[in-house]
């Protein structure tokens, strides 16, 4: 189909035909739908592999939080002390567009309580896997502590709140410990052998606001993973939000699939076996979206516990965050199932109406892709 623009110059009507797409962008709508696709535009924005989580702040500029992982070496906390792996939260800068990342300050972005720090106070080992949402008035951080989903608040992005447990018990632990629902239990996996807990709600999470409502979406179970969600109002205790309406908002692969097959094509049905976790939601129209990790390792070599990663979507089926979502038949996106480069921990954004995703290119670096038309 053709728009047509009639233009008048000096008496005369031009007539251009110009394709009707090039007047409007793509949405994940249309990706759902087969008419966009991922295209990488940035190959390597800077940001280490690993996790991160990317906000617009206007005039051009990007802040992506980060943990300080072992690629990001070099980073100290705030009594000068270097830290370990897995890391503490650090804040990367972009001027140009988003278009490269750098850490001007390699410095744990949250101060600790008091010299030295103390991980079981200050979490300064594992901050893992954040996520950030500026809703206007506050900014709000979910991130991983040692599988717990930790909380806080803040007026600038900058300095935070004390840090609010989603929900006690949480991460793992032994059914003897507390029960946990059919939802939360640690299934059988064929490559493991002598898992001491059998309940799971926290690892990566995921957060959205809306209104006065905060959301937090965190992994449940495994073998197979789910994926849950907590509501709660955004300006009271963080630590008092209620599990969402529908639960779970969507489930995993329910099997491994076959087991001497450890990547490629073959096992895509099967990548979010294991867990389903580290979601990002935008509103699309009357829908949300998100893109999650799924994860089906490891391997029948028992190469590391967390391999064979992917990155999948799925929407509200019903126009509802507290409702029922479908998973996207395309399953896994952008590359197939592989070991662990950080694919599958994606940042979604909408900047003047383009969409933008930021994940990882490759096994070393992590870039910026767009959605553009499917000429195909």
């Amino acid at each position: 189909m053709k728009k047509v623009l009639l233009i008048t110059l000096l008496g005369c009507t031009l007539i251009i035909l110009s394709p009707l797409r090039a007047q409007v962008l793509p949405t994940l709508d249309d990706f759902w739908e087969g008419r966009a696709e991922w295209v990488v535009e940035v190959e390597d924005v800077g940001l280490p592999i690993g996790e991160s989580d990317t906000l617009y702040r206007g005039d051009g500029e990007y802040w992506s939080y980060l943990h300080a992982s072992d690629r990001s070496a070099g980073v100290i906390d705030q009594c000068g002390e270097p830290v370990t792996f897995p890391g503490c939260l650090t804040l990367w800068r972009s001027t140009d567009g988003g278009s490269s990342f750098s850490l001007s300050s390699p410095v744990c972005l949250m101060p600790c309580e008091s010299c030295p720090c103390d991980d079981m106070r200050d979490h300064i080992t594992a901050q893992q896997y954040p996520r950030v949402f500026d809703a206007g008035d506050k900014f709000y951080l979910a991130y991983e502590w040692h599988a717990q989903v930790m909380l806080r608040s803040s007026n600038d992005g900058l300095n935070w709140s004390d840090w609010s447990y989603l929900l006690t018990p949480g991460g793992t632990w032994p059914s003897s410990y507390a029960p946990c629902s059919p939802v939360e239990k640690i299934g059988p996996h064929p490559n493991i052998r002598g898992e001491v807990h059998d309940c799971l709600v926290g690892a990566p999470p995921g957060l959205y606001v809306e209104g006065d409502m905060l959301y937090v979406f965190v992994a449940a179970g495994s073998a197979p993973g789910h994926m849950c969600c907590y509501k709660g109002d955004r300006h009271g205790d963080l630590g008092a939000l209620r599990r969402c309406d529908h639960d779970p908002l969507f489930e995993g692969a329910r099997e491994y699939g076959p087991v001497e097959i450890a990547e490629g094509a073959e096992i895509a049905a099967y990548f979010d076996f294991r867990y389903v976790s580290s979601a990002d939601v935008l509103k699309v129209g009357t829908r949300y979206y998100m893109a999650y990790e799924g994860i089906r390792g490891p391997d029948a070599l028992e190469r590391g516990m967390d391999t064979q990663f992917g990155l999948g979507f799925a929407r509200s089926s019903e126009g509802s965050i507290d409702g029922p979502w479908e998973k996207f038949s395309g399953n896994p996106v952008l590359m197939p199932v592989g070991f662990n480069f950080g694919v599958g921990h994606a940042d979604l954004l909408v900047v003047d109406g383009v969409t933008y995703m930021i994940t990882a290119t490759g096994e070393n670096t992590r870039g910026r892709y767009v959605l553009r038309w499917n000429v195909r």
